[in-house]
């Protein structure tokens, strides 16, 4: 089942993988990414933003070059958590805390979409 290697298994994962959809997607997303993660490979999240841009789907992209699959250091996990409400609190409504000094000592790469989330562009320039 799902076996890459027969011409079934790929067309089950090819029926399955969010990137075949991604012109369906109808709200703003936000994605991040940690570079050495042995699961989902950057090169699988850089598709799925190329395919949103080309259909004009606003998306926030973040990429951490020090994590795997999840992000381990705390540094990380604060500046993804204040991208998140603040992003969270831009397209669902509600409050947040602006980013301040969240991203001291974070490896975090605002890839593309920084315009998504408010205070990113002005806390990525500092």
């Amino acid at each position: 089942m799902n076996d890459h290697r027969t011409e079934e298994g790929r067309a089950l994962l090819a029926e399955r993988s969010p990137l075949f959809y991604a012109d369906q997607i109808e709200k703003p997303l936000l994605i991040g990414q940690g570079a050495n993660d042995p699961r989902v490979w950057q090169a699988e999240s850089d598709q799925i933003v190329h395919a949103m841009q080309d259909a004009d789907i606003p998306m926030t992209y973040l990429l951490y070059t020090d994590e795997g699959h999840g992000f381990a250091r705390p540094e990380n996990r604060l500046s993804f958590y204040a991208v998140t409400e603040a992003f969270l609190a831009e397209h669902l409504g509600g409050r947040y805390e602006p980013i301040g000094d969240d991203f001291e000592g974070s490896s975090i790469i605002v890839q593309c979409g920084a315009e998504e989330v408010p205070g990113l562009a002005e806390a990525i320039a500092e």
